[in-house]
């Protein structure tokens, strides 16, 4: 799942922990699965997975940041370079699909496994993701290690293997996977209790804007994914808090109560008018009512609270595009494109983008666009299909014509090697 207030803020707990391991933390790419399972794991080079029920579940924002550290030890020690060369160029969905094919055969789910796994016979694809003994301790020392650095308590850490340890002799049909790919023992649970007894930040309070930011995130994920009962369960109306009336905005959005959801998201911008994520909440809720143009200047805002950021970029440029007025598609493409050169691996955003040149009539990039959608989409058939309509309609030599070139050439290779299995 996407979102930039939930993706800024685990951003911001994981820089200085991937500058302590020395990682540049742009080449770290960070995905947010949604599952309700407490797992995280790293795979396909530097890309770190991180479930919404680990986030949803967590208790502080040390919890968080001692997960991550702990993952980031593995991709800092090298830990999947015997996979490195074998899963390099694999996109997130597929890692996904084997992360979770394997998870299914563990629990005795054969068939789907094997679905889920997209057809890989090689049995290392299928536990990539199990570390030895030696690589866990290896990498709960790089974490303690990265905390020190960063002034974080390891409390968070040593917390969260706690709530794991008491589930690891569980039936494997219930053991949560984080249990499975990362095994728990007594000494790794003895070295932590160790190191917080003598670390010198143990006792390091939270800053109060990492307190908010996950209080925040936890509430946007429990208003999106918790039904609206349970989350109004959650955060009863006597909770006045800013997380509580944000998680309720939102499940009164998600219930179709645009009166109550549009008076607590009010509330929240009267008292934060430039907080962009507000403003983006108040132009969603405008949006998915309906309310078009009352939603552009909320979006428009958040563009400028948040620039460059191609989800609120595409969700801008989407709502000029649906209000079908002529007037606004150069504005609609001009957004797009911005959003694009941003994130070039969001299909929905080339779809946009295809959409919005084809009502200006510009057909050969409208055609370039969908080729981009249909290729990351892996519709390799209709990739060479729309890339070679768009070159016969661009500039021999230009920079459009040389990507729409090899973009065909790309996806016949891959369409040969599709049929071939």
């Amino acid at each position: 799942m996407r979102d930039a207030e939930i993706e800024n803020t685990i951003r911001l707990f994981a820089t200085p922990v991937f500058k302590s391991a020395q990682l540049p933390p742009e080449a770290v790419q960070v995905f947010l699965v949604n599952d309700k399972s407490l797992n995280a794991f790293v795979a396909g080079g530097m890309k770190l997975f991180i479930h919404t029920g680990l986030l949803q579940k967590s208790k502080t924002p040390e919890q968080v940041i001692g997960v991550i550290a702990h993952e980031t030890g593995h991709i800092a020690g090298g830990h999947l370079s015997r996979l490195k060369q074998k899963m390099k160029g694999v996109s997130p969905e597929s890692i996904l699909g084997y992360v979770l094919g394997g998870a299914a055969i563990l629990a005795g789910q054969g068939g789907a496994g094997g679905a889920l796994i997209l057809g890989g016979q090689d049995a290392a694809l299928r536990s990539f993701l199990k570390y030895s003994r030696t690589e866990e301790g290896s990498a709960d020392q790089a974490a303690v290690k990265y905390l020190d650095d960063t002034k974080t308590s390891s409390k968070g850490l040593l917390e969260f293997f706690e709530i794991l340890k008491s589930q690891e002799n569980t039936v494997s049909s219930k053991q949560n996977p984080y249990i499975r790919s990362h095994p728990l023992t007594t000494e790794r649970i003895s070295f932590l209790r160790q190191h917080v007894s003598i670390s010198e930040f143990s006792e390091q309070k939270t800053q109060p804007l990492f307190l908010e930011l996950h209080a925040r995130m936890k509430a946007k994920l429990d208003g999106y994914i918790l039904s609206p009962a349970h989350t109004l369960r959650i955060y009863p109306l006597a909770d006045k808090s800013l997380a509580a009336r944000y998680a309720r905005a939102m499940a009164y959005h998600k219930d179709h109560k645009f009166i109550k959801a549009s008076k607590e998201i009010d509330g929240l911008l009267t008292e934060r008018p430039n907080d962009p994520y507000f403003n983006e909440l108040k132009a969603q809720i405008y949006f998915e009512n309906g309310k078009l143009k009352e939603a552009i200047p909320f979006y428009e805002k958040t563009t400028k609270l948040l620039p460059g950021n191609p989800l609120i970029l595409v969700a801008l440029g989407r709502t000029y595009l649906e209000l079908d007025d002529p007037k606004y598609l150069d504005r609609a493409i001009s957004v797009l494109e911005e959003a694009v050169s941003s994130d070039k691996e969001s299909s929905f955003i080339w779809r946009q983008l295809g959409i919005a040149y084809g009502r200006t009539g510009q057909m050969a990039q409208s055609s370039l666009a969908l080729a981009e959608e249909s290729y990351l989409q892996r519709r390799y058939k209709e990739a060479v299909y729309l890339a070679g309509r768009a070159e016969k309609g661009l500039k021999v030599g230009s920079p459009d014509w040389i990507q729409a070139q090899d973009l065909r050439l790309t996806s016949e290779r891959l369409l040969k090697q599709q049929q071939k299995r």
